[in-house]
């Protein structure tokens, strides 16, 4: 997308702090992401939680000096390959400016950042309906894990162990 800048986010700067909530807040909102708002909970507390765990990291794009896409990274741990590895938790794009190449200038920042960090992957999560977030991560090089693949292809599943905030 011509003119979008992609940089990492400054947790201590309130503008970037407001930017990750927002935008995530509004990625919540999308029925990729739900379809419920963030929880005020959530909204107040997100950035500083980030900022307390070396391992997060979030990555912004804007247009000119508008907030356009947001993606969050975790560091985890390759137990296989024992380094580190990076999921990426979130990838938001206000539907603006959804189909212009923005997850993408992201992502490609993202894996700069897994790099630095030493990371012998990155993972994802997607929804299977979401054809054209699975169409971008195929063209980046994402596919589905497997070992073996007599064993077929891994899941994600999930048990929450408390209720949201």
């Amino acid at each position: 997308m011509a003119g979008c800048t992609v940089r990492l986010a400054d947790y201590a700067s309130a503008s970037d702090a407001r930017a990750v909530v927002d935008l995530l807040d509004a990625y919540a909102r999308d029925p990729a992401g739900g379809g419920e708002p963030l929880s005020a909970y959530a909204r107040k507390h997100l950035v500083a939680e980030l900022a307390a765990r070396p391992q997060a990291f979030s990555i912004l794009a804007f247009d000119g000096d508008q907030a356009v896409g947001l993606v969050n990274g975790i560091e985890g741990f390759s137990t296989f390959q024992c380094k580190p590895l990076v999921n990426v938790h979130d990838v938001a794009v206000l539907a603006s400016h959804r189909g212009r190449g923005v997850a993408r200038q992201m992502l490609l920042k993202a894996e700069d950042v897994a790099r630095e960090r030493g990371a012998v992957k990155m993972t994802l999560e997607v929804l299977s309906g979401n054809a054209s977030a699975l169409a971008l991560y195929r063209r980046l090089g994402y596919a589905g894990y497997q070992l073996d693949p007599t064993m077929g292809t891994a899941g994600f599943m999930q048990k929450w162990l408390a209720p949201g905030q």
